[in-house]
């Protein structure tokens, strides 16, 4: 049984980020997993997806999505 973690942010709240690559940049919280104790921020932490074609007649393409970050490494802004 994985116990839920007390996070200090809720969705909709700006945040900066304190440590890590990303480090001093500000966006606003998009989703929260309890369980995990991360936090998606918009515009924050870009990660990259290829996607092969499945099959002849589709087209290969790279997603691009936010990664989370531990409620830790951020702090609200004003």
């Amino acid at each position: 049984m994985i116990k839920e973690q007390k996070i200090h942010v809720r969705v909709g709240d700006n945040v900066k980020i304190i440590s890590g690559f990303h480090k001093n940049e500000i966006g606003e919280v998009i989703r929260i997993n309890k369980n995990t104790g991360k936090i998606i921020v918009k515009g924050v932490n870009f990660k990259f997806k290829h996607i092969k074609p499945r099959t002849e007649n589709e087209v290969g393409e790279i997603k691009q999505f936010e990664a989370p970050i531990h409620h830790s490494n951020v702090k609200l802004s004003n």
